[in-house]
């Protein structure tokens, strides 16, 4: 009996140390991809020269260039990635179907909806485009909540409805960009396409304050999912308070994903790629908020690597996460379909 505790005690000691050197390994590579978006650009800035315009030195050239430009355009891609990684891996693990998560099921495209009515018919400022952004995806979330409950919560019904609802959205959106003002249709458009041009460090405040914030609270309530999965019953059995630990991680989720998407736009299939990906790489047994949130900086920071620098045009961050992301949805779909899961 006590060396089965004690291979039982060796086995948990290993899995402890091996998420804690992958979560390490995560954040290295995090921390790499930050300094490469520093020092890449027109102009290529040494390590010493981006050091020293972090530490507050005046450095010609570079301090523009890194500390105005491509500082904020860093800071965004880290806290929005990290908040569609994170919020994408409580839906897809609280909802037990990989397919529930904000892109899917409409949040986003909740978000957008208001943001470019903000933009296109409001003519509002950037704040009211992200307030804006942000009740839409609340207001979205909670009709789709409302609509799938019925007599009794059901994912299923929750996600074909929110794939209506997305469907919906859309078709909103498209009109807007057809009654709306000529004038404002790119700034619309580059907002809908998912970037990180042209940011600015006091627009970040936002969703640097909420990310902040809510993450501890996602940490804290998501000891539970892994409980919440067996079931509802099987959670409550467990001492799992399961339709309060369900209201804080979806309201902390959706706060999250809605401020990341009103200040770069719905930046495709990161909420979508992330949970899985860390999922693979972390295994079972542990919360991989962490893991999954930087797994979104890693994709968003690298994709806005690539689509900066790897072609002789300029792409949108969204754009090259989507061109990752559509064939994941397509086998991800083709697999559950064969599984009987759709």
């Amino acid at each position: 009996m006590m060396e089965t505790l004690q291979l039982i005690r060796k086995a948990r000691s290993r899995k402890r140390r091996r998420y804690a050197l992958l979560t390490l390994l995560l954040c290295l590579i995090s921390f790499a991809l930050c300094f490469l978006s520093l020092m890449l650009g027109n102009t290529i800035y040494p390590v010493q020269d981006v050091l020293r315009v972090l530490f507050g030195e005046e450095v010609k050239g570079a301090s523009f260039a890194v500390g105005t430009i491509r500082l904020p355009r860093m800071v965004a891609g880290v806290f929005a990635g990290f908040a569609f990684g994170a919020g994408g891996y409580v839906f897809q693990t609280m909802l037990r179907n990989p397919l529930a998560n904000p892109n899917v099921i409409g949040i986003t495209t909740g978000s957008s909806a208001a943001a470019v009515f903000s933009i296109l018919i409001l003519h509002g400022s950037l704040m009211v485009t992200s307030i804006a952004a942000v009740i839409g995806g609340l207001v979205t979330v909670f009709v789709i909540y409302l609509l799938a409950k019925g007599s009794s919560f059901s994912i299923g019904r929750l996600i074909l409805i929110g794939i209506g609802i997305q469907a919906m959205l859309n078709s909103v959106i498209s009109y807007l960009l057809l009654i709306g003002n000529q004038h404002d249709l790119p700034a619309a458009m580059r907002w809908l396409s998912g970037s990180l041009n042209g940011l600015k460090m006091e627009t970040l405040y936002p969703l640097l304050i909420i990310v902040i914030l809510f993450t501890p609270i996602l940490l804290v309530y998501g000891k539970h999912l892994e409980m919440m999965e067996l079931g509802d019953q099987t959670a409550t059995s467990l001492g799992v308070n399961v339709n309060k630990a369900r209201i804080m991680l979806m309201l902390s989720s959706v706060l999250m994903i809605a401020l990341a998407t009103a200040t770069t736009g719905p930046i495709a299939f990161v909420a979508f790629l992330s949970g899985p990906i860390a999922n693979r790489i972390m295994g079972s047994g542990y919360s991989n908020i962490v893991p999954s949130g930087l797994v979104g900086v890693i994709l968003v920071l690298a994709a806005d690597l690539i689509g900066q620098h790897a072609f002789e045009a300029r792409y949108p961050v969204g754009v090259i996460t989507g061109i990752l992301g559509a064939p994941y949805l397509l086998y991800l779909l083709v697999r559950l379909n064969r599984k009987g899961g759709l």
